[in-house]
């Protein structure tokens, strides 16, 4: 505040300055307007013009003064310049203003509260896909962890109404709390919902007893990495086979897939109110249709051959990577 007032006042000094030499040059050398601006700056700037006419004692001693009030000014206003500069880093600053204006700009976007293992992992996910997300964090060492992996951020608390807001919540697609404290993605989940009514919310847990309390919230899913990962283990004891063919398909990068996802919404209209077997996707590109989303949320696991394709429904389609390539230039 001492450096922005400082600044302030060079700026007042150095109208003063201009108003004095303006008004000086006009009374004493009876100057017009123009004239004695002229006459002002280059005093001012001691740029080295030549006077309009030969000056009188008066004038001299009239400019000698403006000279040496205006080298006063300078020599101040440097200093305040230097002090503000140093105090607040101008890189800083306009670093700041660049993000602002990339988050404008966002629409359909993640944000990602916390940067920690698992918000790294849902960021790397995203970035994967191409989805354009922002991350929220205040921790130092992640922050560093953030410029480092050249990933859009805000240096901030996502518990705070005021940093959330800065997030453009209202226009993103969903939002992944990642935070290590259930009690703060509690916090987030509630905040969060109250700017955005529609947007997925997806939360961290590590308690069994959080889990409700953030549906409750708003989360549109929970996870728990801890049980997930145990389960996990459990199930390469119980049936290894299974698992690791599971496991062996995916959904990442542009060309190592096994799985797609299809928005009915995204096809031609033509088939709109057709059914699967009408779209003959095992003909056209290999595929397989092995689950569907209905308008309600209700996952069917291998449907019918005559389920009708409507709108704000879903395909889940399974093939090798050469099939799924296909299925995408298709479709």
């Amino acid at each position: 505040m001492v450096a922005k007032s400082k600044l302030y006042i060079s700026s007042v000094l150095l109208t003063t300055v201009l108003v004095i030499g303006i008004g000086g040059f006009m009374f004493i050398s009876n100057e017009s307007f123009v004239d004695s601006l002229y006459m002002t700056i280059i005093t001012m700037s001691t740029v080295g013009f030549g006077t309009l006419h030969e000056l009188n004692q008066t004038e001299k001693l009239f400019t000698v003064f403006l000279i040496i009030f205006s080298i006063i000014v300078y020599g101040y206003s440097v200093t305040a310049l230097t002090e503000y500069f140093a105090n607040r880093n101008i890189f800083q600053i306009l670093k700041i203003k660049k993000v602002q204006q990339e988050i404008q700009s966002l629409k359909n976007h993640t944000v990602v509260c916390g940067y920690g293992r698992n918000g790294k992992q849902a960021v790397a996910k995203l970035k994967q896909f191409n989805q354009p997300c922002i991350v929220i964090e205040k921790r130092k060492d992640e922050i560093a962890d953030l410029e480092r992996d050249n990933i859009l951020y805000i240096e901030g608390d996502a518990t705070n109404d005021d940093d959330l807001k800065k997030l453009g919540l209202e226009r993103a697609k969903s939002l992944i709390t990642a935070l290590p404290s259930d009690a703060d993605n509690l916090f987030v989940v509630l905040s969060a919902r109250q700017f955005n009514k529609d947007f997925t919310i997806i939360s961290r847990a590590s308690n069994e007893s959080s889990y409700g309390k953030l549906k409750f919230a708003g989360a549109t899913n929970v996870i728990m990495p801890d049980k997930l990962g145990g389960a996990h283990m459990a199930s390469l004891v119980v049936t290894p086979d299974l698992v690791e063919f599971v496991d062996r398909l995916t959904i990442a990068g542009t060309t190592n897939a096994n799985l797609e996802e299809i928005s009915v919404n995204s096809l031609p209209d033509e088939y709109l109110s057709k059914t699967i077997l009408d779209m003959d996707l095992r003909k056209k590109t290999g595929c397989n249709v092995i689950g569907f989303k209905t308008k309600e949320g209700e996952y069917l696991i291998n449907p019918d051959s005559k389920t009708k394709l409507e709108k704000d429904t879903h395909l889940i389609v399974l093939g090798n990577k050469d099939q799924i390539l296909k299925l995408r230039e298709h479709f």
